[in-house]
């Protein structure tokens, strides 16, 4: 037989609800209408939500759209079932409205005192889905690159010999009004082949220094205005401290304008673009967990970026317009990527915006 060990009085004195409340994994607590009752720290930050605001209140008002997560709840709590949500999306009715992936789980409470309850577990899941997401983008990137690269110098080299032929042609044409023709093939040669070198990607290595982030934004902003309808908005919110960084000057502004450029033709000639600068701190970007990084954020107010083309927006050749490329974000996440940044959207009717983490140290 053990023997019995006496208590600290530290110990004696714990309570269990504090232990709930410090836990990193969100715990709520909703009676029989499904209303809010209890919810530790880590559920307020997670849904944006104080305890007292939620107290009260059914869970599923806390969210924008929550879908089917009412009937899921009810059941679970009627036939005593534990269910379980994975990487679940939720949109918080908080200040920012930023969208969350996260697991859930639904526990029924079935002590004499607890019976009609249901316990919540929430585990935030957007860290992990983002990892898998980048990583998966970059091996897809990887492919896709060298895929359009090989397709590129295909096209290139007979580019060449038709411009060549179409030279010599020229020359031996005696009437000005033939050698027009002559020229509108040499025109559409040298511009198929500016769209293959751009297809290419850039090919001068990048070379960092380190710049003011403010000083490209501000660049790209004078550009995007030039070229800007007069019914459209331009506004820009900087972080006044947000420091230097190492990067390429040139390859971020083109990156930049790649995206702004897409904006402006997303509103079309009426809407609002803003050029938003943040501090992050403890950001990972694929596997690489960054101290510090800045935050470029590029929104518009256009129609979303279309259904069928959400998850291949990134890749080459792919576009949502009649007259589109498909190659202004491709080039714009490759550039970013040199940088060991990442480059991500988020999407729906009325806002796109179109985000870029830059890391503030090697």
């Amino acid at each position: 037989m053990l023997a019995e060990r006496s208590v600290p009085s530290a110990i004696s004195h714990f309570d269990p609800a504090d232990l709930i409340g410090s836990l990193a994994t969100g715990v709520v607590v909703l009676d029989a209408d499904l209303c809010v009752v209890y919810a530790n720290v880590a559920a307020q930050d997670l849904l944006e939500v104080s305890i007292n605001q939620a107290r009260g209140r059914p869970f599923v008002n806390l969210l924008v759209d929550p879908g089917n997560l009412a009937g899921v709840l009810r059941r679970s709590l009627t036939a005593g079932e534990i269910l379980a949500e994975r990487e679940l999306t939720i949109q918080p009715l908080g200040k920012t409205r930023e969208s969350r992936v996260i697991d859930l789980t639904i526990m029924p409470l079935d002590t004499e005192e607890t019976r009609g309850y249901l316990l919540l577990e929430i585990s935030d899941a957007t860290q992990r889905r983002r990892i898998a997401r980048d990583s998966d983008l970059l091996a897809r990137l990887d492919g896709s690159r060298q895929m359009v690269r090989q397709l590129a110098h295909e096209i290139k080299n007979p580019l060449g010999g038709l411009r060549g032929a179409a030279q010599l042609l020229e020359r031996e044409l005696p009437a000005a009004h033939l050698r027009e023709y002559t020229a509108i093939i040499i025109g559409e040669a040298d511009r198929l082949t500016a769209l293959v070198d751009s297809m290419l990607g850039p090919v001068r290595t990048t070379q960092k220094s380190r710049v003011n982030i403010h000083e490209l934004c501000e660049h790209v902003y004078r550009l995007m205005q030039s070229e800007a309808p007069s019914a459209v908005t331009l506004e820009r919110d900087y972080d006044p401290s947000l420091p230097d960084a190492p990067l390429d000057a040139h390859q971020i502004i083109q990156a930049l304008l790649n995206i702004g450029r897409n904006a402006l033709q997303a509103v079309g000639s009426r809407g609002r673009i803003v050029m938003r600068t943040r501090v992050l701190g403890n950001v990972s970007i694929g596997t690489v967990r960054h101290r510090l990084v800045a935050s470029v954020v590029i929104e518009d107010d256009g129609p979303g970026v279309p259904e069928e083309i959400r998850e291949t927006l990134f890749y080459p050749l792919v576009t949502g317009r009649s007259n589109g490329t498909g190659l202004g974000l491709a080039v714009a996440q490759e550039l970013i990527t040199r940088h060991g940044g990442r480059l991500t959207y988020e999407s729906r009717s009325g806002s796109t915006a179109f985000t870029v983490l830059l890391p503030l140290t090697e």
